[in-house]
């Protein structure tokens, strides 16, 4: 049966990706190399990118601070893919990656580490808080995506040994939609989880244990969040048939994909720039922080019970430029209100 959405009424998709997934392999591959280097140097630059495919990683980009050329990329990328739960019984196993790449080593230039507080690109950024602290002030849909994936990685540590890879989308019913978010209903609708378990594990074990981490979550939901039904969701596992081959071996994997994930999913429009592999002086992520605080700030002050913030970047900016703050209500237009911008 096909829902339209109305304004009172509208479904709310979202979805979430495992940590062995090809594309947040290589996210976490540079942001392991972006801690590294701020380890060494908190104002140390980091533009890093990174490929994976099979045994095989590609660092490009460059890593600017004290020490840089003594970092060990490989054992770096070692650690993440064990972290995430390859090795003897899922491949490539951390011992035969191969990092290959053009990664540019050096030590900030002279007069740069002062700089470092100001943006050295332009760009645009989004920040967005709703009134539901249970979510963590986050769209429900992104929230509810995010807690069943966690449940569904500690399975690949769990008996199942399940891939690494994996992932899920959900769809999350919202009524009264223009009511306050705590007067709101919310019914979990669909859940779709694309899994690969060791042959020896039957479809109808892993439709269990699916469901399972499915009813778990939904009792938390609950809890989270007011007016959330306890009906369960249709619940299908692997809705194209089985996997066989996962993670790197099956496809390759790209650093700054998965940007959805990384905000607030498909609810809020996003700024455009990926934060994974870049310092936290980078204006993509420093100032999509400070917008997302203004955001938290309209919210948790009783302004607005939601609020979206659009800003943009110059190059040689120290904060950045708000253009508007968009609120069920209307626009905000308080400069004087919100600390760590300007208005343009």
């Amino acid at each position: 049966m096909i829902t339209l959405d109305t304004a009172d009424h509208i479904l709310r998709p979202a979805e979430w990706v495992l940590p062995g997934h090809p594309d947040r392999l290589a996210d976490a591959v540079a942001e392991r190399l972006v801690r590294a280097a701020t380890e060494l140097d908190p104002k140390a630059l980091c533009a890093i990118e990174v490929a994976v495919h099979r045994d095989r990683v590609y660092l490009t980009g460059r890593i600017a601070c004290p020490g840089s050329r003594d970092l060990d990329l490989t054992a770096l990328a070692r650690e993440v893919y064990a972290a995430a739960g390859y090795g003897e019984r899922w491949h490539p196993a951390p011992g035969e990656l191969q990092v290959e790449g053009n990664l540019c080593l050096d030590d900030l230039a002279e007069g740069e580490a002062d700089a470092r507080h100001l943006s050295d690109d332009q760009g645009i950024v989004t920040g967005y808080a709703i009134d539901l602290p249970g979510t963590c002030w986050l769209p429900p849909e992104q929230w509810l995506a995010r807690e069943l994936g966690e449940r569904f990685n500690a399975l690949v540590r769990g008996p199942l040994e399940l891939c690494p890879d994996g992932k899920l989308l959900v769809v999350l019913e919202e009524s009264s939609a223009s009511a306050p978010p705590s007067k709101r209903r919310w019914r979990w609708r669909t859940l779709s989880a694309s899994l690969l378990a060791p042959d020896e594990v039957d479809g109808v074990t892993l439709y269990r244990m699916v469901r399972s981490c499915a009813q778990e979550v939904l009792q938390r939901a609950r809890a989270a969040l007011p007016g959330m039904e306890d009906a369960e969701p249709e619940i299908l596992v692997n809705p194209g048939g089985s996997f066989h081959v996962g993670g790197p071996e099956g496809d390759n994997g790209l650093s700054g994909k998965k940007l959805l994930l990384d905000f607030y999913g498909p609810r809020v429009p996003i700024g455009g720039g990926a934060i994974t592999g870049k310092d936290h002086h980078k204006p993509d992520r420093n100032f999509a922080r400070i917008a997302r605080e203004v955001a938290l700030a309209v919210v948790r002050t009783g302004v607005a019970d939601e609020a979206t913030v659009t800003a943009i970047t110059l190059p040689g900016d120290g904060a950045p430029r708000v253009l508007r703050i968009a609120t069920p209500k209307g626009d905000l237009a308080e400069p004087g209100r919100w600390g760590g911008v300007r208005w343009m």
